[in-house]
């Protein structure tokens, strides 16, 4: 150690080592945070969630607008709609011949052309007429075709696939794999994980706060509004405006959830060795994962909402432990104090 760096520990820092700064009533900033999220909630749970419905008597619209229209808002698609093969095979009766069909295979992309009652069909009243091309067309009932079919937008899919129930299956086992594998080696190493050892951050435990929020509320529309998430399935979008509000928050949880990420990332990089923040990474992971499905079958039981509750209090007992102990900085090293005196990190003196 240098003579300069003795004569800055032994004298109060003032010069050099400036005298460390203090935030201005942490826990009032905190309060107004949480009374705020109370009437926000409040506000999404007295509100509607379901889209508004046009009106459709307004006389500017045409026949053919409104006849569109109706369909949309009853059956959450329409004319046009592009639609895409799931299944292995479908095949398309041309009607009004009988036994006469058009066989369709997984991947082939068609279009709705038209609708028709069938009132004597015992099975499903409602025929759709789906055409791939100019001289392969056919009819098909409703309740198959929505099982058979999904739309052919990007982001239709991607819900898709999060639903489907074999993936899901295989992300869990392999969460819970990556899970055990990352304790077995937390016990060993003392390695980084997510809130038991954890860097000095909240952006992770507020990561898996984010999914734990995105996957209540989804959940919650699809106990509560079926319709409402069924008509975002057919017309989807990642804009958090014009929709329901409850799909509104939805989707900002999952706007907030990609900038959360990037400020662990930067945190993450910034204090551990690359080795150990790949481990922390897939710690983080299986964190998420786990809250996805958790809150996921715990809503379906209508306990979610009091785990949400618990997590929500855990992570701001965390944040007011971490506001207080980041009360002061050193004015030579910018490193968190909990209080004034001699720094930990560099030796300087704080008052």
């Amino acid at each position: 150690m240098s003579s300069e760096e003795r004569k800055c520990n032994k004298r109060p820092a003032n010069d050099r080592c400036r005298e460390a700064g203090r935030d201005k009533h942490p826990l009032r900033s905190l309060r107004s945070l949480l009374f705020f999220i109370l009437y926000f909630s409040c506000f999404i749970a007295l509100v509607s969630c379901h889209y508004p419905r046009p009106n459709l008597e307004d006389e500017n619209l045409s026949e053919e607008t409104r006849d569109s229209l109706t369909c949309l808002f009853e059956r959450h698609y329409t004319w046009n709609a592009n639609l895409e093969v799931l299944a292995d095979s479908v095949n398309l009766a041309c009607l009004p011949v009988k036994d006469c069909y058009n066989m369709l295979h997984r991947g082939d992309r068609v279009v709705v052309a038209e609708f028709a009652i069938h009132p004597a069909d015992s099975v499903d009243s409602v025929w759709v007429k789906l055409a791939h091309s100019q001289e392969v067309q056919g009819w098909l009932r409703e309740s198959e075709m929505l099982h058979a079919f999904i739309p052919t937008d990007s982001i239709s899919q991607a819900i898709y696939l999060f639903s489907d129930t074999h993936v899901s299956y295989f992300i869990m086992i392999f969460a819970l794999f990556v899970a055990v594998w990352l304790f077995h080696a937390f016990r060993r190493k003392q390695l980084k994980m997510v809130y038991f050892n954890d860097i000095d951050s909240l952006y992770p435990l507020l990561l898996c706060l984010l999914m734990a929020s995105c996957a209540t509320i989804y959940e919650s529309v699809q106990v509560f509004a079926p319709e409402t998430w069924q008509h975002f399935y057919f017309n989807p979008t990642l804009s958090p405006f014009k929709v329901p509000l409850v799909l509104s928050a939805f989707l900002m949880g999952f706007w907030l959830f990609i900038v959360v990420l990037l400020a662990v990332l930067d945190d993450l990089f910034r204090q551990l060795s690359p080795a150990a923040a790949v481990f922390y990474l897939l710690g983080l992971a299986s964190c998420c994962i786990f809250c996805y499905f958790f809150f996921i079958l715990a809503t379906s039981i209508y306990v979610g909402y009091l785990f949400l509750a618990a997590f929500v209090w855990v992570f701001f007992k965390r944040l007011r432990v971490s506001l207080l102990a980041s009360r002061y900085r050193c004015g030579r090293c910018g490193q968190k104090l909990r209080e004034k005196g001699v720094c930990p990190h560099c030796g300087a003196i704080n008052e």
